[in-house]
C-alpha cells in the first residue's frame, strides 16, 4: 500500500483472534503517515526496558532475559507477562497507548495481525529500516510487520497451517503421495474409508466454530480457488468466481460428510484430538499439534502414522493463513537505543533456534529451516517453510472489528445450508460499506 486514498479504502484489518476484535478500542487516530519521523527520535538512549507479552506457558521468555540481563546489566529487560487472553493482551496494549504509558510498555509482542492498527494509530513506532535489517528473512513475514511499505514490527516467529494425514492408511491404500487439490484429498478418503481400518473414519477436518479459527479456515479455503478478500486496491471481491468457488467447495463437503457436522463446534485442540484419536484421515491445523501427536505416552493413536503436507487447493496447492508474531517499540518507550538492541538481539538466530526448540515457535530466519540438529527435533521444518513461503495474511487494515464478525457469520451461515452465492453476495456488500466509511 502506498497511498492515504488507498489506507481509506481498506477499512478491513488482519483478523487476530476472535475476542481480541470484539473488544477493540477506539482512540489512537491518525495515520501512519502523520508519524514522527524515525530519524528525528533519539536511538542512542538506553536504560532499563519492559518486554509485554501474553503468559508464557514453554518457560522460554524469562531464561532468554536472564541472557541478555547478565549481558546487559545497564539494560535489564523486565517481563511483564500478560493474561493468556489474546484480547485482553491487546487491550492491555492498548490502554497503555491511550493512558500516556501509565503501565510503562516498552517492547510489544505483536499479533501479525495486529500491525496495520497498531501502526496506523500511532501506537507503535516506525523501526528505521537501515537499523533493523530484514535480510535473510522469511519475505511474508517481513510484509506481515510492514504497513505502507514502513517496518513497524521485527519478526520473530512466523506460522503457517499444514495438512496432516493418515500415512499408514493412505500407504494401504495405495496412494503413494498426499493429496495437492480438493478432489484428489476426497478420493483419497474414498478409497482410505474402504479399507478394514478405515471404516467409520471422517475424511476432513479443520476449525469452523464461529470464531477466529473459522476466519484463517475460510479465508485460506478462498485464497487456494484463486479468490480473495480484497485486490490489491484494497476492494472486496468476496463475490468473485474464483471465490464463491471456494465457499461453495465449503459447503459440499458439509452436505456430502467430507468434514463431519461435529467440525462446526471445533477449535484448534478439538480437531486436533479428533486426529489424534484416530478418527479423520485429515486434518488442517498448525505445527504445534506435531509433537503432542507424536507423543510416545499412549495419548495418541497415530504415533508414527501421520504426515505432513501443504494445503490442497481447488485446482493445485493451497494457500495457508499467515501467522506469527513481532516485536514492536511501544510509543511510550524511553530507551529507544536499549529497545533497538533488545528487539535486534531477540530475532538473532540463536534466539530464534531456542524459541523453535522449546517452545515449537516458527522462525522468521530462513537458514534455520536448514539446521540440520532444528529438522530432526522438528521434521516438519521444510514443509511449514514451503507452507509459510506462499502463505497470505488476513485481510489486512485498521479498524477490523465489525469485518470479523461479518465473515464469520457469513462463513457460518454458508455452514449452516444457506445458499453461497446470496450470502456472500451480502458480505460483499457488508465489506464495501465498511471499506468505505
Amino acid at each position: 500500500m502506498s497511498t492515504t486514498k488507498k489506507a481509506q479504502r481498506v477499512a478491513i484489518a488482519g483478523l487476530s483472534v476472535a475476542a481480541v476484535l470484539a473488544s477493540a478500542a477506539c482512540g489512537g487516530g491518525g495515520d501512519a503517515g502523520s508519524d514522527e519521523s524515525a530519524a528525528a527520535l533519539d536511538w542512542d538512549q538506553k536504560g532499563p526496558i519492559t518486554f509485554v507479552q501474553g503468559k508464557d506457558n514453554n518457560n522460554l521468555v524469562q531464561p532468554l532475559l536472564d541472557k541478555w540481563n547478565k549481558e546487559h546489566p545497564n539494560e535489564k529487560v523486565t517481563f511483564v507477562q500478560l493474561s493468556a487472553s489474546a484480547d485482553e493482551q491487546r487491550q492491555k496494549m492498548v490502554d497503555n497507548a491511550n493512558t500516556n504509558g501509565a503501565s510503562n510498555y516498552d517492547v510489544l509482542y505483536l499479533d501479525i495481525v495486529w500491525t496495520a492498527e497498531f501502526a496506523a494509530k500511532q501506537w507503535v513506532h516506525e523501526l528505521p529500516k537501515d537499523m533493523f535489517p530484514t535480510d535473510g528473512m522469511l519475505q511474508p513475514a517481513v510484509e506481515g510487520a510492514t504497513y505502507f511499505d514502513k517496518l513497524y514490527a521485527y519478526p520473530t516467529s512466523s506460522d503457517g497451517a499444514l495438512l496432516f494425514f493418515r500415512k499408514d492408511l493412505l500407504d494401504k491404500a495405495g496412494i503413494k503421495e498426499a493429496p495437492k487439490t480438493w478432489s484428489d484429498m476426497k478420493s483419497a478418503c474414498e478409497k482410505v474409508k474402504a479399507l478394514p481400518e478405515g471404516k467409520g473414519l471422517d475424511c476432513y477436518g479443520g476449525q469452523f466454530q464461529k470464531y477466529e479459527g473459522l476466519t484463517c479456515n475460510i479465508t485460506e479455503i478462498v485464497n487456494s480457488a484463486g479468490g480473495e478478500f480484497l485486490d490489491k486496491d484494497g476492494k472486496p471481491q468476496v463475490n468473485s468466481e474464483a471465490s464463491l468457488k471456494g465457499v461453495q467447495w465449503l459447503q459440499d463437503s458439509f452436505k456430502d460428510g467430507t468434514i463431519p457436522k461435529a467440525a462446526t463446534t471445533w477449535m484448534e485442540e478439538p480437531s486436533r484430538q479428533a486426529f489424534q484419536d484416530g478418527k479423520l484421515v485429515f486434518l488442517r491445523n498448525w505445527p504445534y499439534v506435531y509433537s503432542l501427536m507424536e507423543a510416545k505416552d499412549g495419548s495418541s493413536k497415530v504415533n508414527g502414522k501421520f504426515g505432513v503436507a501443504p494445503l490442497p487447493g481447488l485446482e493445485g496447492p493451497g494457500v495457508s493463513t499467515l501467522g506469527g508474531h513481532n516485536l514492536a517499540i511501544s510509543k511510550t518507550a524511553k530507551n529507544l537505543g536499549t529497545a533497538r538492541d533488545f528487539i535486534k538481539w531477540y530475532g538473532e538466530e540463536a534466539q530464534q533456534k531456542t524459541a523453535a526448540q522449546k517452545a515449537t515457535l516458527a522462525p522468521t530466519r530462513e537458514s534455520l529451516y536448514d539446521d540440520a540438529d532444528l529438522v530432526k527435533q522438528l521434521p516438519y521444518l521444510p514443509v511449514l517453510k514451503e507452507s509459510i513461503a506462499t502463505a497470505k495474511p488476513r485481510p489486512q487494515a485498521v479498524e477490523y472489528n465489525d469485518v470479523t464478525q461479518a465473515i464469520q457469520d457469513a462463513s457460518y451461515n454458508v455452514i449452516s445450508g444457506k445458499e453461497p452465492k446470496a450470502t456472500f453476495e451480502g458480505l460483499q456488500t457488508k465489506l464495501t460499506e465498511l471499506t468505505q466509511a
